[in-house]
């Protein structure tokens, strides 16, 4: 029987949540060609969170350890997924910063395509046929893979998590000789980010709206009211440095699909909204009665959000004291 390899990510000792969605992207599609799911975990030692897999699609949970696996380690990762790689009819990563490296490693080693930013999977007569976003999400691409074993990357936040009840049993997974060129000293998060934007269950964004960067604690003061929050960005408040890159929101940079996004004094270029309309409520707060955000808004407060934000958040704040 065919088998689909889901390469899962930890960090710190911790599974992150997209390696859930990569795995259920890979029950999706090994579903649609009749075979099993494999989850490979590279790390140092025992991983918080790995029995999750099973019920998110894993048939067999493959365990690569190594000491220098604690970070992300280049070489070695993709020596190790690539000694098995070619024994599977598809590859699927997350399109994170780690996947992004680490997809088209493992595709050159195997001598096979790569596409990336995958949003839609499916099969046509055997082969494994993507749908991804070309030209900033102004069209969708469909691209049919063709060779031994397709190696693709999955946008976060775009397959849903579900309980799949399959074994995830655990089995060692060799480690093969390797030569680490590129040595991972440090993962540091900005100073200003206490909670990843593709993490958070809620979003606050800000745009050129805001005037200056000082503004922000306007949206950090809501995001605490709000609790369990993140403050992104719109990439235009990056690019003029207000914001940490990590931040933002966006085409160009994270894709997010919170329970609840509040976008203000965004406009809502295409860029933007490709990166958070799959949120699943949109809150826009925009003094512009006609930008493009509304559109894609459930909700949608026209007014100047020096005063709307300040009352918005007094207002969750003597909600949540009740």
């Amino acid at each position: 029987m065919a088998a689909i390899l889901a390469v899962t990510e930890q960090r710190g000792g911790s599974l992150r949540k997209v390696s859930l969605e990569v795995v259920a992207a890979a029950r999706q599609l090994a579903d649609a060609m009749g075979a099993t799911v494999d989850a490979v975990v590279c790390s140092s030692g025992p991983v918080e969170g790995v029995a999750a897999l099973g019920n998110a699609g894993a048939d067999q949970v493959r365990h690569a350890s190594h000491e220098t696996f604690t970070l992300y380690n280049p070489d070695g990762f993709a020596a190790t997924i690539a000694s098995v790689g070619g024994g599977y009819a598809a590859i699927v990563f997350a399109a994170t910063a780690m996947g992004r490296d680490l997809a088209p490693r493992v595709a050159a080693k195997l001598g096979v395509g790569c596409a990336t930013d995958v949003t839609g999977l499916g099969t046509e007569g055997g082969a494994v046929v993507v749908t991804r976003p070309v030209y900033a999400g102004k069209a969708i691409q469909q691209v049919r893979l063709t060779g031994a074993t397709a190696v693709l990357s999955i946008r976060p936040n775009t397959f849903a998590t579900g309980s799949a009840a399959k074994a995830g049993t655990l089995q060692p997974l060799a480690v093969p000789a390797f030569t680490a060129r590129v040595t991972v000293t440090a993962v540091k998060a900005p100073a200003q980010a206490s909670l990843d934007v593709t993490e958070a269950p809620i979003v606050v964004s800000g745009g050129r709206g805001l005037r200056e960067p000082a503004n922000f604690k306007l949206l950090e003061d809501l995001a605490a009211a709000l609790g369990n929050a993140a403050v992104g960005a719109s990439r235009a408040v990056v690019d003029a440095g207000w914001r940490e890159h990590g931040a933002q929101v966006g085409q160009t940079g994270k894709t997010v699909a919170p329970s609840l996004y509040v976008a203000v004094g965004i406009s809502g270029a295409i860029q933007h909204l490709a990166g958070m309309r799959t949120s699943k409520v949109i809150v826009a707060i925009n003094k512009d009665k006609d930008a493009p955000i509304f559109k894609v808004a459930d909700y949608g407060i026209v007014g100047d959000l020096f005063e709307v934000v300040p009352r918005l958040t007094a207002e969750v704040t003597k909600l949540r004291a009740e």
